[in-house]
C-alpha cells in the first residue's frame, strides 16, 4: 500500500507502480484536476506543484520520489482561493486562455517563499514556465503585487 501527503492530508493510493508520474496520481486517482498536463517532459511548467514547498514538475516526478514529502497542488495553496498570488492573478487579469496559469501560480508562490522582492530579472530567470498567450508582462506585474502583499 502506497500513501502520500497531499495538501496536508494522507492519501492512500493502494498498489501503484512507484514509477507512475505524480501528475496521473493527482488527476486520475485523487481527482485533483487543477494540475494540468502540458508536455510530459518537464519543459513547459504547466504541471508544477510543490514538494515540501519547492516547485517540481509532476509529469516527471514519480510517486516513488515523493516518499514522506508534502505535495501541495493549486487546490491546497489556499483554503479559500485567496493566496496573495491568486489574488494578484485576478487583480491583474493575468489569464488569457488560462491553461498554463495554475503552473505559473505554483511556480510564483514557490519563488516568493525564497525571494521576497524579485526584480524583473529574477522573475524572468525563475519563471521559466511557457505561456502560449504571452501574458508575461501581466505575470510579472502580478508577482510584484503578490510580493508586496506577502511582505505585509
Amino acid at each position: 500500500m502506497t500513501s502520500i501527503n497531499v495538501n496536508g492530508e494522507k492519501r492512500d493510493l493502494g498498489e501503484v507502480d512507484r514509477d507512475t508520474p505524480l501528475l496521473w496520481i493527482l488527476r486520475d486517482q485523487l481527482g485533483l484536476t487543477g494540475t494540468k498536463y502540458g508536455c510530459g517532459v518537464s519543459e513547459c511548467g504547466v504541471c508544477t506543484v510543490h514538494l515540501d514547498g519547492e516547485a517540481v514538475q509532476s509529469c516527471v516526478t514519480t510517486v516513488g520520489e515523493v516518499g514522506d514529502s508534502v505535495v501541495t497542488t493549486i487546490e491546497g495553496l489556499s483554503d479559500d482561493g485567496k493566496h496573495p498570488v491568486q489574488n494578484a492573478w485576478r487583480e491583474h487579469g493575468v489569464p488569457q486562455c488560462g491553461y498554463c496559469q495554475v503552473g505559473q501560480m505554483m511556480m510564483a508562490a514557490a519563488m516568493l517563499k525564497t525571494n521576497k522582492n524579485p526584480t524583473d530579472e529574477d522573475i524572468d530567470s525563475e519563471m521559466w514556465n511557457i505561456c502560449r498567450c504571452g501574458t508575461y508582462p501581466r505575470i510579472r506585474a502580478a508577482i510584484k503585487t503578490a510580493a508586496k502583499e506577502m511582505q505585509k
